[in-house]
């Protein structure tokens, strides 16, 4: 096996999950507001924030879609070795990886049902950086309102619209991370 695949967990897996889950769950609580992360390097072109959040997030019984660009050899033997998560197409993905513009059409993906919402994908969305401006953000989890850089407005506009169903996103740039959860309101500026 490559040493590419081999390397890239976490060092103190306890420790390091505990973290990592915590600031995931902080950033999916709070939209808009950017944690840094740490622990894990999954092959390129997936970040260290993503690494981070495959490790947290995913197992062999969660669907994975590796969308074009990250769907390679390396990529996939480090979800082989480290997490076991199957690898499927986006309308059978829980989680779903890959640029922005990678990951769409956007309406391929499951969204949940009216008596199961929450059976929907979450998209981790690699952005080449993440700052708190740009799109005006506002709903749970926000006081008055939060500010951050989106790849588009629409998409997420969309995506509120057909709330209670809708995919939630965890975006990803280096050791950086956000989410908008469906429940949040995005207005361009």
């Amino acid at each position: 096996m490559r040493d590419d695949v081999l390397s890239g967990g976490f060092a103190e897996a306890p420790v390091e999950a505990a973290r990592a889950f915590r600031a995931a769950l902080e950033a999916m609580a709070r939209p808009g507001t950017i944690y840094t992360v740490s622990g894990a390097a999954a092959p390129a072109p997936v970040s260290v924030a993503a690494s981070v959040l495959l490790l947290t997030l995913c197992d062999r019984e969660t669907p994975l879609y590796l969308a074009p660009g990250h769907d390679g050899a390396a990529v996939r033997d480090w979800v082989a070795f480290h997490i076991g998560a199957p690898l499927v197409g986006p309308g059978e993905a829980m989680f779903a990886l890959g640029g922005w513009e990678a990951l769409k059409p956007l309406d391929a993906y499951q969204i949940g049902t009216p008596d199961y919402p929450d059976r929907s994908v979450t998209l981790i969305a690699e952005l080449p950086g993440l700052a708190a401006e740009g799109a005006r953000l506002t709903g749970p989890g926000i006081r008055e309102a939060a500010f951050l850089s989106l790849p588009e407005t629409r998409a997420f506009h969309a995506n509120r619209a057909l709330f209670p169903l809708g995919w939630d996103c965890f975006l990803a740039a280096g050791e950086r991370i956000a989410a908008l959860p469906r429940t949040t309101i995005v207005e361009a500026l």
